[in-house]
Protein backbone atom coordinates (compact mmCIF):
# COMPACT_ATOMS: atom_id res chain seq x y z
CA UNK A 1 0.00 0.00 0.00
CA UNK A 2 0.95 3.37 -0.64
CA UNK A 3 1.48 5.85 1.87
CA UNK A 4 0.00 9.31 1.06
CA UNK A 5 2.42 12.08 3.07
CA UNK A 6 0.37 15.76 3.57
CA UNK A 7 3.23 18.62 3.56
CA UNK A 8 2.24 21.61 5.46
CA UNK A 9 2.57 23.32 2.35
CA UNK A 10 -0.74 20.62 1.54
CA UNK A 11 -2.11 21.63 4.30
CA UNK A 12 -1.95 25.21 4.27
CA UNK A 13 -3.48 25.18 1.10
CA UNK A 14 -6.04 23.16 2.44
CA UNK A 15 -6.67 25.35 4.69
CA UNK A 16 -6.73 28.51 2.93
CA UNK A 17 -9.59 26.84 0.38
CA UNK A 18 -11.50 25.68 3.47
CA UNK A 19 -11.59 29.25 4.79
CA UNK A 20 -11.34 31.36 1.89
CA UNK A 21 -14.93 33.45 2.15
CA UNK A 22 -14.78 33.86 6.27
CA UNK A 23 -16.81 36.56 7.11
CA UNK A 24 -14.83 38.00 9.63
CA UNK A 25 -16.59 41.36 10.23
CA UNK A 26 -19.32 43.15 9.97
CA UNK A 27 -20.61 43.68 6.95
CA UNK A 28 -17.79 41.23 5.76
CA UNK A 29 -15.11 41.77 3.86
CA UNK A 30 -14.00 45.95 3.76
CA UNK A 31 -17.70 46.39 5.49
CA UNK A 32 -19.56 47.32 2.11
CA UNK A 33 -22.11 43.96 2.86
CA UNK A 34 -20.72 42.51 -0.09
CA UNK A 35 -19.60 38.39 -0.10
CA UNK A 36 -17.25 37.65 -2.65
CA UNK A 37 -18.33 33.93 -3.16
CA UNK A 38 -19.54 32.39 -6.39
CA UNK A 39 -21.56 29.84 -7.34
CA UNK A 40 -24.84 30.89 -5.13
CA UNK A 41 -28.31 29.33 -5.44
CA UNK A 42 -29.81 31.96 -7.47
CA UNK A 43 -33.12 30.71 -6.30
CA UNK A 44 -34.39 28.64 -3.28
CA UNK A 45 -36.71 25.92 -2.40
CA UNK A 46 -40.50 27.17 -1.34
CA UNK A 47 -39.41 26.23 1.81
CA UNK A 48 -36.09 28.00 1.44
CA UNK A 49 -33.06 26.44 1.43
CA UNK A 50 -31.52 23.48 3.56
CA UNK A 51 -31.17 24.23 7.41
CA UNK A 52 -27.35 23.14 7.89
CA UNK A 53 -27.79 23.72 11.38
CA UNK A 54 -29.56 25.79 14.93
CA UNK A 55 -27.99 27.04 17.71
CA UNK A 56 -30.88 28.29 20.31
CA UNK A 57 -28.64 29.35 23.34
CA UNK A 58 -27.37 33.17 22.26
CA UNK A 59 -29.77 34.71 24.45
CA UNK A 60 -30.76 38.23 24.57
CA UNK A 61 -29.06 41.06 21.99
CA UNK A 62 -28.77 42.00 17.97
CA UNK A 63 -25.22 41.39 17.28
CA UNK A 64 -25.10 39.78 14.03
CA UNK A 65 -22.42 36.75 13.29
CA UNK A 66 -18.64 36.03 12.13
CA UNK A 67 -16.82 33.40 10.86
CA UNK A 68 -13.38 32.80 10.98
CA UNK A 69 -11.04 29.55 10.79
CA UNK A 70 -14.00 27.54 11.17
CA UNK A 71 -15.81 29.16 14.38
CA UNK A 72 -18.85 31.36 14.39
CA UNK A 73 -18.52 34.20 16.64
CA UNK A 74 -21.21 36.41 17.86
CA UNK A 75 -21.96 38.47 21.26
CA UNK A 76 -24.88 37.38 23.26
CA UNK A 77 -26.17 36.84 26.90
CA UNK A 78 -26.15 33.95 29.47
CA UNK A 79 -30.04 32.08 29.33
CA UNK A 80 -30.22 34.06 32.84
CA UNK A 81 -30.02 37.02 30.99
CA UNK A 82 -27.55 38.90 33.70
CA UNK A 83 -24.28 39.02 31.61
CA UNK A 84 -22.80 39.45 28.22
CA UNK A 85 -21.00 36.87 26.09
CA UNK A 86 -18.87 36.62 23.12
CA UNK A 87 -20.04 33.08 22.15
CA UNK A 88 -18.02 30.71 19.89
CA UNK A 89 -19.69 28.04 17.95
CA UNK A 90 -18.15 25.05 15.55
CA UNK A 91 -18.71 26.04 12.02
CA UNK A 92 -19.63 22.60 10.65
CA UNK A 93 -22.59 21.87 13.22
CA UNK A 94 -23.14 25.08 15.07
CA UNK A 95 -21.99 23.37 18.67
CA UNK A 96 -20.60 25.74 21.39
CA UNK A 97 -17.12 25.86 21.76
CA UNK A 98 -16.78 28.47 24.60
CA UNK A 99 -17.70 31.74 26.03
CA UNK A 100 -16.09 34.72 27.38
CA UNK A 101 -17.89 37.19 29.26
CA UNK A 102 -18.23 41.10 27.63
CA UNK A 103 -19.52 42.64 31.04
CA UNK A 104 -22.99 43.10 32.55
CA UNK A 105 -25.94 43.32 30.47
CA UNK A 106 -26.75 46.20 28.67
CA UNK A 107 -30.24 47.29 29.94
CA UNK A 108 -32.18 49.89 31.60
CA UNK A 109 -35.54 50.73 32.97
CA UNK A 110 -38.61 51.03 30.72
CA UNK A 111 -36.44 49.77 27.71
CA UNK A 112 -39.26 48.76 25.26
CA UNK A 113 -36.67 48.34 22.21
CA UNK A 114 -34.63 45.18 23.58
CA UNK A 115 -31.58 43.99 26.26
CA UNK A 116 -28.22 42.87 25.41
CA UNK A 117 -25.57 43.71 22.83
CA UNK A 118 -25.32 45.56 19.36
CA UNK A 119 -22.40 45.32 17.98
CA UNK A 120 -20.67 42.30 16.20
CA UNK A 121 -17.46 41.14 17.18
CA UNK A 122 -14.29 41.74 14.78
CA UNK A 123 -11.49 38.80 14.54
CA UNK A 124 -8.03 39.43 13.29
CA UNK A 125 -6.10 35.83 13.64
CA UNK A 126 -6.06 34.22 16.77
CA UNK A 127 -7.60 37.74 18.56
CA UNK A 128 -11.34 37.98 18.85
CA UNK A 129 -12.69 41.87 19.85
CA UNK A 130 -15.80 42.28 20.87
CA UNK A 131 -17.99 45.18 22.04
CA UNK A 132 -20.69 45.27 25.24
CA UNK A 133 -23.76 47.79 25.31
CA UNK A 134 -22.18 49.36 28.43
CA UNK A 135 -19.10 50.12 26.63
CA UNK A 136 -16.99 47.07 28.27
CA UNK A 137 -14.39 46.11 25.43
CA UNK A 138 -12.37 42.99 25.77
CA UNK A 139 -10.05 41.29 23.35
CA UNK A 140 -9.68 37.19 23.25
CA UNK A 141 -7.10 34.85 22.04
CA UNK A 142 -9.68 32.37 20.64
CA UNK A 143 -6.64 30.09 19.94
CA UNK A 144 -6.53 29.73 24.12
CA UNK A 145 -9.05 27.13 26.04
CA UNK A 146 -12.12 28.31 26.67
CA UNK A 147 -11.28 32.29 24.92
CA UNK A 148 -8.45 33.51 27.43
CA UNK A 149 -8.94 37.53 27.33
CA UNK A 150 -6.07 39.18 26.52
CA UNK A 151 -7.55 42.80 27.77
CA UNK A 152 -9.88 44.37 29.05
CA UNK A 153 -11.36 48.59 28.80
CA UNK A 154 -14.35 49.83 29.35
CA UNK A 155 -14.99 53.24 27.04
CA UNK A 156 -16.87 54.97 29.40
CA UNK A 157 -14.89 54.20 32.51
CA UNK A 158 -11.52 53.96 30.84
CA UNK A 159 -11.50 56.99 28.37
CA UNK A 160 -14.66 58.99 29.36
CA UNK A 161 -16.72 58.13 26.28
CA UNK A 162 -20.36 59.43 26.16
CA UNK A 163 -22.61 57.90 23.93
CA UNK A 164 -25.49 59.57 21.93
CA UNK A 165 -28.27 58.45 23.48
CA UNK A 166 -29.28 55.55 26.26
CA UNK A 167 -29.87 52.86 23.81
CA UNK A 168 -26.33 51.67 24.76
CA UNK A 169 -22.91 51.38 22.30
CA UNK A 170 -23.50 49.67 19.77
CA UNK A 171 -20.51 49.52 17.15
CA UNK A 172 -18.42 47.07 15.54
CA UNK A 173 -14.71 47.67 16.42
CA UNK A 174 -12.38 47.78 13.09
CA UNK A 175 -9.22 46.62 13.02
CA UNK A 176 -6.35 48.35 10.47
CA UNK A 177 -2.78 47.37 10.94
CA UNK A 178 -1.34 47.60 14.55
CA UNK A 179 -4.25 49.37 15.68
CA UNK A 180 -7.94 48.74 17.13
CA UNK A 181 -10.30 51.97 15.84
CA UNK A 182 -13.12 51.54 18.09
CA UNK A 183 -15.78 55.34 18.57
CA UNK A 184 -16.13 56.03 22.79
CA UNK A 185 -17.34 59.57 22.26
CA UNK A 186 -17.02 62.43 24.55
CA UNK A 187 -14.73 65.52 25.39
CA UNK A 188 -11.67 63.33 25.33
CA UNK A 189 -12.44 62.81 21.56
CA UNK A 190 -14.61 61.35 19.29
CA UNK A 191 -12.31 58.11 18.05
CA UNK A 192 -9.97 56.40 19.53
CA UNK A 193 -7.20 53.90 18.25
CA UNK A 194 -5.66 51.64 20.34
CA UNK A 195 -2.85 48.98 20.42
CA UNK A 196 -4.61 45.68 19.33
CA UNK A 197 -2.45 43.60 21.34
CA UNK A 198 -2.25 45.69 24.22
CA UNK A 199 -5.34 47.86 24.59
CA UNK A 200 -2.93 50.76 24.93
CA UNK A 201 -4.10 54.02 23.56
CA UNK A 202 -1.98 55.11 20.33
CA UNK A 203 -3.91 58.55 19.55
CA UNK A 204 -7.36 60.63 20.43
CA UNK A 205 -9.51 62.83 18.49
CA UNK A 206 -8.56 65.44 20.84
CA UNK A 207 -9.94 68.07 17.78
CA UNK A 208 -12.91 65.98 17.33
CA UNK A 209 -15.10 65.60 20.39
CA UNK A 210 -18.61 64.86 19.27
CA UNK A 211 -20.39 61.66 20.89
CA UNK A 212 -20.27 58.18 19.52
CA UNK A 213 -23.50 57.28 16.78
CA UNK A 214 -24.58 53.65 16.31
CA UNK A 215 -22.64 53.35 13.11
CA UNK A 216 -19.46 51.38 13.19
CA UNK A 217 -16.31 53.44 11.44
CA UNK A 218 -14.75 52.38 7.69
CA UNK A 219 -11.01 52.89 6.72
CA UNK A 220 -10.52 54.22 2.92
CA UNK A 221 -7.75 56.32 1.37
CA UNK A 222 -8.94 59.39 -0.29
CA UNK A 223 -6.95 62.18 -1.89
CA UNK A 224 -4.08 59.90 -0.86
CA UNK A 225 -4.66 60.17 2.59
CA UNK A 226 -5.33 56.78 4.66
CA UNK A 227 -8.45 58.01 7.04
CA UNK A 228 -11.70 56.76 9.12
CA UNK A 229 -14.54 57.52 8.66
CA UNK A 230 -17.27 57.95 10.99
CA UNK A 231 -20.09 59.85 12.31
CA UNK A 232 -20.49 62.31 15.49
CA UNK A 233 -23.61 63.61 17.44
CA UNK A 234 -23.51 66.81 18.41
CA UNK A 235 -26.98 67.43 20.29
CA UNK A 236 -30.33 67.06 19.49
CA UNK A 237 -31.11 70.84 17.23
CA UNK A 238 -27.27 70.81 15.63
CA UNK A 239 -27.85 67.52 14.80
CA UNK A 240 -24.50 65.23 13.58
CA UNK A 241 -21.30 64.99 11.32
CA UNK A 242 -19.60 63.08 9.47
CA UNK A 243 -15.48 62.84 9.77
CA UNK A 244 -12.22 61.67 8.03
CA UNK A 245 -10.10 61.27 10.63
CA UNK A 246 -5.96 60.44 9.68
CA UNK A 247 -5.08 56.90 10.04
CA UNK A 248 -1.87 57.82 11.45
CA UNK A 249 -2.44 60.71 13.89
CA UNK A 250 -5.96 60.92 14.48
CA UNK A 251 -6.11 64.62 13.40
CA UNK A 252 -9.79 65.22 12.02
CA UNK A 253 -8.97 65.95 8.19
CA UNK A 254 -12.65 67.17 7.56
CA UNK A 255 -15.94 67.02 8.81
CA UNK A 256 -19.72 68.07 7.26
CA UNK A 257 -22.80 68.44 8.44
CA UNK A 258 -24.73 65.45 7.58
CA UNK A 259 -28.52 66.24 9.57
CA UNK A 260 -29.93 68.69 11.68
CA UNK A 261 -32.55 67.92 14.32
CA UNK A 262 -32.95 64.58 16.52
CA UNK A 263 -30.46 62.41 14.70
CA UNK A 264 -31.23 59.47 16.81
CA UNK A 265 -30.81 56.63 13.74
CA UNK A 266 -27.25 57.18 12.43
CA UNK A 267 -26.80 53.63 12.30
CA UNK A 268 -25.86 52.69 8.64
CA UNK A 269 -22.20 52.10 8.24
CA UNK A 270 -20.94 54.89 5.39
CA UNK A 271 -19.89 53.73 2.17
CA UNK A 272 -16.16 55.04 0.81
CA UNK A 273 -15.92 54.94 -3.01
CA UNK A 274 -12.61 56.99 -4.51
CA UNK A 275 -13.07 60.51 -2.71
CA UNK A 276 -17.06 60.04 -2.51
CA UNK A 277 -18.75 58.85 0.86
CA UNK A 278 -22.57 57.81 1.00
CA UNK A 279 -24.61 58.61 4.18
CA UNK A 280 -27.94 57.36 5.14
CA UNK A 281 -30.12 58.23 7.91
CA UNK A 282 -34.14 58.15 8.78
CA UNK A 283 -33.90 62.16 7.68
CA UNK A 284 -32.68 60.90 4.30
CA UNK A 285 -29.42 60.50 2.57
CA UNK A 286 -26.55 62.26 0.68
CA UNK A 287 -23.26 61.88 -1.55
CA UNK A 288 -20.32 63.82 -0.49
CA UNK A 289 -16.68 64.48 -2.31
CA UNK A 290 -14.10 65.01 -0.56
CA UNK A 291 -11.70 67.43 -2.11
CA UNK A 292 -8.24 67.90 -1.62
CA UNK A 293 -7.85 70.45 1.43
CA UNK A 294 -11.06 69.25 3.20
CA UNK A 295 -13.38 71.26 1.72
CA UNK A 296 -16.63 68.66 1.34
CA UNK A 297 -19.42 68.93 -1.43
CA UNK A 298 -22.54 67.77 -1.54
CA UNK A 299 -23.56 65.96 -4.56
CA UNK A 300 -27.31 65.11 -4.43
CA UNK A 301 -28.76 68.47 -6.14
CA UNK A 302 -31.40 69.35 -3.14
CA UNK A 303 -28.66 70.87 -0.94
CA UNK A 304 -30.38 68.30 1.82
CA UNK A 305 -30.51 64.74 2.27
CA UNK A 306 -32.66 63.39 -0.79
CA UNK A 307 -35.63 61.07 0.70
CA UNK A 308 -35.62 58.16 -2.07
CA UNK A 309 -33.75 56.45 0.95
CA UNK A 310 -34.57 56.85 4.42
CA UNK A 311 -32.66 54.29 5.71
CA UNK A 312 -32.73 53.96 9.90
CA UNK A 313 -30.91 50.67 10.10
CA UNK A 314 -30.29 47.25 8.12
CA UNK A 315 -27.48 48.89 5.70
CA UNK A 316 -27.02 49.61 2.05
CA UNK A 317 -24.99 48.21 -0.69
CA UNK A 318 -23.53 49.33 -3.71
CA UNK A 319 -23.34 47.38 -6.62
CA UNK A 320 -21.58 48.94 -9.56
CA UNK A 321 -23.29 52.81 -9.03
CA UNK A 322 -26.42 51.35 -7.89
CA UNK A 323 -27.51 51.51 -3.94
CA UNK A 324 -29.96 49.06 -2.78
CA UNK A 325 -31.42 49.79 0.51
CA UNK A 326 -34.96 50.05 2.79
CA UNK A 327 -36.82 53.35 3.55
CA UNK A 328 -39.60 52.47 6.03
CA UNK A 329 -42.34 51.28 5.86
CA UNK A 330 -42.29 48.40 3.84
CA UNK A 331 -40.00 49.58 0.48
CA UNK A 332 -37.38 48.41 -0.81
CA UNK A 333 -35.38 51.14 -2.95
CA UNK A 334 -32.48 51.24 -5.91
CA UNK A 335 -30.94 54.40 -5.87
CA UNK A 336 -28.15 55.62 -8.53
CA UNK A 337 -25.49 56.56 -6.70
CA UNK A 338 -24.07 59.25 -8.78
CA UNK A 339 -27.23 61.40 -8.73
CA UNK A 340 -29.26 60.00 -6.08
CA UNK A 341 -32.58 59.26 -8.70
CA UNK A 342 -34.52 56.64 -7.60
CA UNK A 343 -34.85 53.91 -10.01
CA UNK A 344 -38.01 51.95 -10.62
CA UNK A 345 -36.96 49.33 -8.43
CA UNK A 346 -39.05 49.90 -4.87
CA UNK A 347 -41.83 47.63 -3.88
CA UNK A 348 -43.98 48.32 -1.44
CA UNK A 349 -44.68 45.26 1.36
CA UNK A 350 -43.68 42.25 -0.78
CA UNK A 351 -41.38 41.00 1.89
CA UNK A 352 -43.76 41.25 5.00
CA UNK A 353 -41.99 44.03 7.70
CA UNK A 354 -41.02 47.68 8.27
CA UNK A 355 -37.60 47.65 7.75
CA UNK A 356 -34.76 44.89 7.53
CA UNK A 357 -30.91 44.40 7.22
CA UNK A 358 -29.52 43.39 3.56
CA UNK A 359 -26.19 42.24 2.53
CA UNK A 360 -25.42 41.06 -1.47
CA UNK A 361 -23.33 38.13 -3.13
CA UNK A 362 -22.92 36.93 -6.56
CA UNK A 363 -25.66 38.95 -8.12
CA UNK A 364 -27.95 38.25 -5.39
CA UNK A 365 -29.17 40.15 -2.70
CA UNK A 366 -30.05 38.88 0.98
CA UNK A 367 -32.90 40.45 2.98
CA UNK A 368 -33.45 39.73 6.48
CA UNK A 369 -36.93 41.75 7.83
CA UNK A 370 -37.57 42.78 10.96
CA UNK A 371 -40.69 40.66 10.96
CA UNK A 372 -38.36 37.76 10.54
CA UNK A 373 -38.81 36.86 6.54
CA UNK A 374 -35.79 36.01 4.85
CA UNK A 375 -35.76 37.16 0.96
CA UNK A 376 -33.28 36.35 -2.29
CA UNK A 377 -33.99 38.93 -4.69
CA UNK A 378 -32.41 39.53 -7.85
CA UNK A 379 -29.48 42.34 -7.93
CA UNK A 380 -31.22 44.31 -11.14
CA UNK A 381 -32.35 47.55 -11.08
CA UNK A 382 -35.04 47.59 -13.46
CA UNK A 383 -36.95 44.98 -11.26
CA UNK A 384 -38.18 43.47 -8.16
CA UNK A 385 -37.67 39.76 -8.49
CA UNK A 386 -38.04 37.89 -5.29
CA UNK A 387 -36.33 34.51 -6.18
CA UNK A 388 -37.41 33.03 -3.08
CA UNK A 389 -38.11 33.87 0.43
CA UNK A 390 -39.41 32.03 3.57
CA UNK A 391 -39.97 32.81 7.33
CA UNK A 392 -37.69 32.14 10.56
CA UNK A 393 -39.36 30.60 13.45
CA UNK A 394 -38.68 33.56 15.98
CA UNK A 395 -37.17 34.00 19.35
CA UNK A 396 -39.03 33.10 22.45
CA UNK A 397 -37.90 35.28 24.96
CA UNK A 398 -40.73 36.85 26.50
CA UNK A 399 -41.67 40.35 25.31
CA UNK A 400 -40.40 41.90 28.49
CA UNK A 401 -36.64 40.81 28.18
CA UNK A 402 -36.34 41.14 24.18
CA UNK A 403 -38.60 43.90 23.09
CA UNK A 404 -42.37 44.90 23.10
CA UNK A 405 -42.25 45.31 19.32
CA UNK A 406 -42.82 41.72 18.70
CA UNK A 407 -38.83 40.95 19.21
CA UNK A 408 -38.01 42.66 16.24
CA UNK A 409 -35.40 41.04 14.07
CA UNK A 410 -32.30 43.15 13.69
CA UNK A 411 -29.19 41.24 13.62
CA UNK A 412 -27.23 41.66 9.99
CA UNK A 413 -27.30 38.52 8.00
CA UNK A 414 -23.58 37.08 6.63
CA UNK A 415 -22.52 34.40 4.33
CA UNK A 416 -19.38 32.74 4.87
CA UNK A 417 -18.23 29.54 3.24
CA UNK A 418 -21.66 28.53 1.29
CA UNK A 419 -23.71 29.87 4.59
CA UNK A 420 -26.02 32.25 5.49
CA UNK A 421 -26.43 33.46 8.73
CA UNK A 422 -29.76 34.46 10.53
CA UNK A 423 -29.96 35.28 14.09
CA UNK A 424 -33.14 36.34 15.66
CA UNK A 425 -31.58 37.32 19.72
CA UNK A 426 -30.99 33.09 20.90
CA UNK A 427 -31.59 31.55 17.83
CA UNK A 428 -28.73 31.68 15.18
CA UNK A 429 -29.83 29.78 12.02
CA UNK A 430 -27.44 28.39 9.25
CA UNK A 431 -28.57 27.78 6.01
CA UNK A 432 -26.86 26.33 2.97
CA UNK A 433 -27.07 28.29 -0.18
CA UNK A 434 -24.28 26.99 -2.82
Amino acid sequence: MQLRVITPLVLALVGSVAFADDWTQFRGPNRLGLSTEKGLLKAWPKKGPNLAWTFKNAGLGFSSVVVSKGVVFTNGTDMNFKDEYLIALSEDKGIELWRTKIGPLFTFKDNTWGDGPRGTPTVDGNLVYALGGQGELVCVDASKKGGEVVWRKNLVTDFGGMMMSKWGYSESPLVDGDLLICTPGGAKGTLLALDKTKGVEKWRTKDWTHSAPYSSPVVAEINGKRQYIQIGYINDVDGAVLAGVDATNGKTLWTTSITKGAAYSISPTPIVKGNQVYVSTEDGCQLYEVKAGGKVDEKYPSGKPTKNIKNSYGGIVLIGDVLYGHSRPGIWNAQDFKTGKALDWNMRNKLKGNSGALIAADGMIYVFTDDGEVGLIDADPSKFEIAGSFRIVKSQIPANLATSNDSQTWAHPAIANGRLYIRDHELIYAYLIK
